[in-house]
């Protein structure tokens, strides 16, 4: 991860922000193992009392941490949200700074903003101000293995079920779990950064939406270009589907692989049988494009076509594959 989003120039120093729980000291612990030049900061918001203090002298002992005091820091709005600002504030000016954020974070800052907001939008692996959370892609529960494994000492929070995201963590996602085994990995899905278009292919769509013409087109490039008739849009043009490239003026088109008791269109065969009868290998099948009008498939690209869609739809292998 610290590769693929250029989170850390490699052998670069970095500032690990710590609180001295399994996710900050892993962090701590494996950037060290990868060779960056790794110091330590802790923030004291000094708000559990002799704990917080234990804390900061836990993190400047074994993690060789520089404790900042933030006890004076006034709290306004949502204490977690500020409480970070503080955190960010104080350690500005230290280069790269990271945080030992995970994908269980992950999980349960999008289902609190989808809760509280309406919007999935997660933690961004790299912020602006240059903070980087290298952890984003893994799970609470193997920061803790790390450490144990390695024999690396760590603090546990005692405020973190008071807090709403202990709610979440605690009462919330276990019910999650119990509706559906894969809750956590679906929510973290919701938060994924999707990548934009290409400026230019944004360009050209946003200037095709903003026509005032009736109906008007523009080239996408690879063959694909997007229609516009009054205030609906549509793609018409070239799709790659593996091997196969598949191109087709009528609008609306899907392709797709079979699905279970899926028939040629205004036929009673199956397309099953269609494979079978056209010697298509048994292990081809399940891959073997389909393009589809609606629920009907209306193409077998290479074999066969539904009545009233002859010649509708071209399809053709590349012949390196």
């Amino acid at each position: 991860m610290i590769r693929r989003h250029d989170l850390i120039p490699r052998g670069d120093a970095v500032t690990c922000l710590v609180s001295g729980g399994a996710d900050s000291t892993c962090l701590w612990h494996v950037l060290r193992e990868l060779g960056y030049l790794v110091s330590a900061a802790h923030v004291n918001h000094g708000l559990r009392g002799a704990e917080s203090d234990e804390d900061a002298r836990f993190c400047a002992d074994v993690l060789g941490a520089e404790v900042i005091d933030a006890s004076n820091s006034l709290l306004q709005g949502n204490e977690e949200a500020t409480l970070r600002d503080i955190r960010y504030s104080v350690t500005e000016g230290r280069g790269v700074r990271a945080t030992g954020h995970t994908a269980s974070d992950q999980v349960e800052t999008v289902l609190y903003r989808l809760v509280s907001s309406g919007t999935t939008r997660g933690i961004k692996p790299k912020r602006e101000d240059g903070v980087v959370r290298p952890l984003l892609e893994v799970w609470r529960d193997e920061t803790v293995a790390y450490c144990e494994e390695r024999g690396l000492a760590y603090r546990i929070d005692s405020s973190n079920p008071d807090t709403k995201r202990g709610l979440i963590r605690d009462e919330i996602l276990p019910l999650l779990r119990r509706l559906h085994p894969g809750a956590d990995r679906n929510l973290l899905a919701l938060g994924e950064e999707w990548p934009r278009l290409p400026r230019d292919l944004e360009r050209t769509l946003a200037s095709l939406l903003a026509s005032t013409d009736g109906t008007k087109s523009a080239d996408l490039g690879y063959g694909v270009r997007a229609v516009r008739e009054y205030d609906a849009v549509r793609l018409e043009g070239r799709v790659r589907f593996g091997p196969w490239q598949i191109e087709s003026e009528h609008p609306g088109l899907v392709v797709r692989t079979r699905r279970p008791g899926d028939r040629l269109a205004g036929r009673s065969k199956k397309v099953q049988d269609v494979l079978v009868d056209a010697k298509v290998p048994r292990a081809d099948r399940d891959s073997w494009p389909l393009v589809v009008s609606g629920d009907e498939v209306v193409a077998v690209p290479g074999i066969a076509e539904a009545p009233g869609w002859e010649d509708t739809v071209r399809a053709w292998k590349d012949p390196e594959e």
